[in-house]
């Protein structure tokens, strides 16, 4: 995985566009978007050996995807 979007559909119905795009000297910036939602969550990771899968992806933002 490079620079990759998704949009999945989780339980409660909500969709979410995720997106993980990897930057220069092992780094990676992952964004999520509730749609609908004007707030954007995001994270840039240092030191990132190999590239991420989505589901890493998704489990850094679980704990505010949880939020309703």
């Amino acid at each position: 995985m490079s620079d990759e979007e998704w949009i999945k559909t989780l339980e409660d119905g909500r969709r979410v566009k995720f997106i993980y795009q990897e930057l220069p000297e092992n780094r990676a910036f992952i964004t999520a978007q509730i749609a609908g939602n004007e707030v954007v969550y995001s994270i840039v990771l240092d030191d990132v050996q190999n590239p991420l899968s989505r589901q890493e992806v998704e489990s850094r933002f679980a704990s505010e995807l949880s939020k309703k």
